[in-house]
């Protein structure tokens, strides 16, 4: 069969490329062509454009590249037309993947959806099209499931989340990490302006707990030269690049910006606070617009505050100060996570592997659609 992939971003590549290789398990002669990255080209797809050539991040940016999308838009559709393929699957990426899936179902493509886009948080007025476009959705988050079939009357298909199987695969492949002194992981998120918000507050624990290593795990698009006057007033602390899982596979505890980085913390049985504080202007308006109890994936997953999350002005030095002491030296608090972080993991890998099942799915729908 032919199969069109489109993924925008570096964790759909990732996806992406695990999802391949199981459909070439169960499709050995499949033609693949994707919108992708490096991975899912090495996975034996055919790449047609790069996701670097698609990453526009934050408003002004997307403003700015307005015609680039729109022709990146336009020669997807055409490309599509050309190849002719007997599905497509989008994964994530919801502002051009679900503009694509809109014009695939008026030209009769088949469209599977791979990784719902966080509509259960907002914009949930996507649901309605997304439901009369979208043939097959396949959701990763186990609360998902029930949002769809509940409030819109959406049968959709719980396959469980990728990022198990990345982690296991890292963990069968590094077994054991030497440290030469307990370290306490810094993820202070990607973006410039977030990094400058919430970093500073995060490094003064390093002079709370001097027995400590302090690590931050820099972001893949920022220089070393950009932490550098930051992380200069303290001896006991130091940054790695593009070593994220080595980090979390030596750490004790982890202070951790909201988003996929707090799931990969737990799946790694890291203890982690999570730590949010955006623009005061930006966080007010988000708290109106966003319908969730929780902002970390964790909490969101297992419905009740498995690890603290200090947000805007709770994220100060005194309250970081107190639950990181709570995550190194109360064991009955280290036993009630690592309880929670071991049914999460097994929530998140209900039959199997992700790709596996998602695949599986895929290669069912196919053919009973013949």
């Amino acid at each position: 069969m032919r199969y069109y992939i489109i993924a925008g971003e570096a964790s759909g590549d990732l996806h992406g490329s695990n999802l391949i290789k199981e459909i070439y398990k169960n499709d050995p002669a499949a033609s693949i062509r994707c919108w992708g990255g490096d991975k899912m080209q090495a996975a034996g797809a055919t790449l047609v454009k790069h996701y670097r050539e698609l990453a526009f991040m934050g408003f002004t940016e997307v403003l700015k590249n307005l015609g680039t999308i729109f022709k990146n838009l336009a020669f997807c559709k055409e490309d599509i037309k050309a190849f002719q393929p007997d599905t497509m699957i989008l994964i994530d990426y919801p502002g051009f993947n679900l503009r694509i899936a809109k014009w695939a179902k008026a030209e009769h493509f088949k469209i599977i959806y791979y990784i719902s886009p966080q509509v259960w948080a907002w914009k949930e007025n996507r649901v309605k099209m997304m439901k009369q476009c979208i043939d097959k959705m396949l959701v990763i988050l186990p609360f998902e499931k029930d949002y769809y079939q509940t409030k819109w009357n959406w049968t959709v298909d719980y396959v469980g989340h990728p990022l198990v199987e990345v982690v296991e695969d890292y963990q069968e492949a590094y077994p054991s990490i030497n440290q030469e002194a307990p370290t306490i992981a810094l993820l202070p998120g990607s973006r410039k302006q977030e990094i400058l918000k919430k970093l500073p507050i995060m490094l003064e624990q390093a002079k709370h707990f001097p027995e400590f290593q302090f690590v931050v795990a820099q972001a893949p698009g920022q220089e070393a030269s950009f932490y550098e006057p930051m992380l200069k007033p303290y001896s006991n602390v130091s940054a790695v690049a593009n070593q994220t899982y080595s980090l979390l596979m030596r750490s004790t505890a982890a202070l951790v910006t909201s988003g996929t980085a707090t799931l990969e913390t737990a799946l790694f049985g890291v203890p982690e606070v999570i730590c949010y504080k955006g623009n005061a202007l930006s966080y007010q308006l988000a708290k109106r617009l966003i319908k969730i109890k929780f902002i970390g994936l964790v909490n969101l997953i297992m419905d009740k505050e498995v690890v603290k999350e200090l947000i805007q002005d709770e994220l100060n030095e005194k309250n970081l100060t107190h639950e990181l002491k709570q995550l190194l030296s109360n064991p009955e608090k280290q036993k009630q996570i690592s309880e929670d972080y071991s049914k999460l993991k097994s929530l998140l890998s209900q039959g199997g592997h992700a790709s596996a099942n998602a695949a599986k799915i895929i290669d069912e729908f196919l053919t009973a659609g013949k």
